[in-house]
């Protein structure tokens, strides 16, 4: 099984897209820590996953990185119990909560990772297995000193780019729309993908994608979202 990371520049070893602001655990989510982390979750070291041995079975794989409380997750996964989901998320609180959706959902699809993502994707996910790669509503920073912490750069499109099969799918989306912008240039700009919707163009939300009760709200507010679908070339 090939071990070999992949050179996704010094920016990302350097810079974290992601502060850990992890709040008090509720017991419920330390609970779910404890007992059913041995069941869902992955352990973070250097060798690469063996996705038969980990979901027992060969299926489309879908990757999810920062999956905030998990609740969108889990709505995926029970959607679609013929595929496999791993979920990566680095806050535990967050993790906690899906682990707990997952017990009360009875849900065997799903494995979890409570570690960065750029090195869960170097170290952990062989190249070519994913079938679709989702980032929802990742940290926009704002401030423009900030920009560089964005985790939606062209080395990250890269590493995307290696895990993805053959017609992929890489699925963004946004609701600020300078980051939403700053997506669309970044994929426009690789020659890896082409968008889904036509050149420079969003997507509209697909029937896959859970509306959160946090787009709803802002939704009725009269704030947007913007999605962005590439398939892998």
């Amino acid at each position: 099984m090939n071990n070999i990371k992949h050179n996704t520049d010094a920016h990302h070893r350097r810079i974290r897209s992601f502060v850990r602001r992890d709040g008090r655990l509720t017991p419920g989510q330390q609970r779910a820590l404890e007992q059913l982390w041995p069941v869902f979750g992955l352990p973070f070291d250097d060798v690469q996953l063996d996705l038969k041995a980990v979901f027992g079975r060969t299926a489309p794989l879908t990757l999810e990185i920062g999956f905030g409380n998990g609740i969108s997750l889990a709505r995926m996964a029970a959607d679609d119990p013929g595929s496999n989901f791993i979920g990566i998320e680095v806050h535990r609180p967050g993790v906690g909560h899906l682990l707990k959706e997952l017990e009360k959902r009875e849900l065997g699809n799903v494995r979890v990772f409570c570690h960065d993502a750029v090195e869960v994707l170097e170290q952990k996910i062989p190249d070519a297995t994913l079938d679709r790669v989702l980032l929802f509503f990742p940290d926009p920073w704002p401030k423009k000193k900030h920009h560089k912490r964005r985790i939606l750069q062209p080395p990250f499109v890269s590493l995307i780019a290696s895990k993805l099969k053959s017609e992929g799918i890489f699925h963004m989306a946004t609701d600020w729309q300078p980051y939403a912008e700053h997506m669309l240039e970044v994929m426009e700009g690789s020659d890896q993908f082409r968008n889904c919707a036509g050149e420079r163009q969003f997507s509209d939300r697909p029937d896959y994608r859970p509306v959160t009760k946090f787009e709803a709200r802002g939704r009725g507010l009269g704030h947007e979202v913007w999605d962005l679908i590439y398939q892998r070339i």
